[in-house]
């Protein structure tokens, strides 16, 4: 069972928090009206071929620079169900998990992965199927705790959800 289904936008290395969402945006934290802006900088066709359920494909440092939230949030926003590279900034990557966007570090996937191919992708098993090469790839699982934070749509709805519980 594949929790994500979607077609590729490749990018390569170092992809900065600041191309992903640039700072002339930063004074609104309004979803939507970032997702207009997502990656305009390095790819000004991105929000109009963009599609719900899409997966972001990049090379090494992806997320670097700036911490700030906004990057993820843009990106998941525009309709990006989750984004694969060869390694993440740490920041990013915990930035992504607390605002609900599956963040999978693979290098073998991210190396062979072309643009506009479909992949699937099982966050319970890390496992990464490129549907149009037909090969598949092993990224870490996410563990289950991770899991419901991403389904639940980030840290704040899934802190909400379990307090609600009590």
């Amino acid at each position: 069972m594949s929790d994500i289904r979607g077609r590729t936008h490749l990018y390569g290395d170092n992809v900065n928090t600041d191309v992903i969402i640039p700072a002339r945006y930063l004074t609104t934290s309004d979803a939507a009206e970032l997702a207009r802006h997502c990656m305009e900088d390095i790819d000004p066709e991105f929000v109009s071929k963009v599609e719900p359920g899409d997966v972001v494909v990049a090379g090494e440092n992806f997320g670097c620079g700036s911490s700030r939230e906004h990057a993820p949030i843009a990106i998941r926003a525009a309709g990006v169900s989750a984004v694969i590279a060869k390694t993440f900034a740490r920041i990013f990557f915990r930035n992504a998990i607390n605002t609900g966007l599956p963040a999978l570090a693979c290098a073998e996937a991210a190396a062979s992965i072309k643009g506009d191919d479909e992949v699937a992708v099982d966050l319970a098993s890390g496992r990464i199927e490129n549907l149009t090469q037909g090969r598949t790839y092993q990224a870490e699982p996410f563990p289950p705790f991770l899991q419901e934070i991403v389904a639940a749509g980030g840290l704040v709805a899934y802190t909400r959800k379990r307090l609600a519980r009590r």
